[in-house]
């Protein structure tokens, strides 16, 4: 996009579903694009319909005091291989790790990154990755309350479905593991992920 490059210092595209997608289809050779988005990791199990006998109802064990963390992740959208870290929060400094992450992820290629306009994707921290990354790093922002944009969110439920719903862990340590080991497995059949978040293969 002729206005992305045009901004050096700030290289954002602020567009509507059209802009990205068009940024997103007319990649270059050595440009990967994202879908970036948060996600809670919660001790207390999630839920969902189940089966029980007429009358009955199924319990699920619960923490008593339930611990979160969250993740922070992005799946390229034309090979399906996913980045993603778990943190105690998802505060600027979080972020901006994340955002250096994709850049060592991808060291020589321009990285163009699709998520909402929160403001903790845009502040000084976030900046400071932006400004260090000489133009390799293009954030592209989502219509404002259009969650329902961003496919990751996809791969989100079927992480919650095959990981967390109705399952209370022992520790959080193994909830962490097991949420790690998922993303890790995934990553080795990328083709999967582009059939969950409905992308085509490239």
């Amino acid at each position: 996009s002729a206005t992305a490059q045009g901004q050096q210092s700030r290289p954002r595209i602020r567009g509507q579903k059209k802009a990205i997608e068009e940024q997103r289809d007319n990649l270059k050779p050595d440009e990967v694009f994202y879908y970036v988005d948060e996600f809670n990791v919660s001790w207390q199990p999630t839920l969902k319909a189940m089966w029980s006998p007429k009358g009955q109802q199924v319990m699920i064990p619960t923490p008593r005091q339930p611990t979160k963390h969250y993740g922070i992740g992005g799946v390229n959208y034309h090979s399906g291989e996913t980045v993603v870290i778990f943190r105690r929060r998802k505060r600027r400094p979080q972020i901006a790790e994340f955002l250096q992450q994709l850049l060592d992820t991808h060291p020589q290629e321009t990285i163009y990154v699709a998520w909402d306009n929160v403001n903790t994707h845009q502040d000084n921290e976030v900046e400071a990755v932006v400004r260090s990354a000489a133009g390799r790093l293009v954030l592209m922002y989502l219509p404002t309350y259009s969650p329902w944009l961003n496919p990751i969110e996809m791969l989100w439920r079927h992480f919650r479905r095959e990981v967390t719903h109705c399952e209370l862990f022992e520790t959080v340590k193994h909830l962490l593991q097991t949420s790690k080991d998922f993303f890790d497995r995934y990553n080795q059949t990328p083709e999967q992920v582009l059939s969950i978040i409905g992308a085509n293969p490239a």
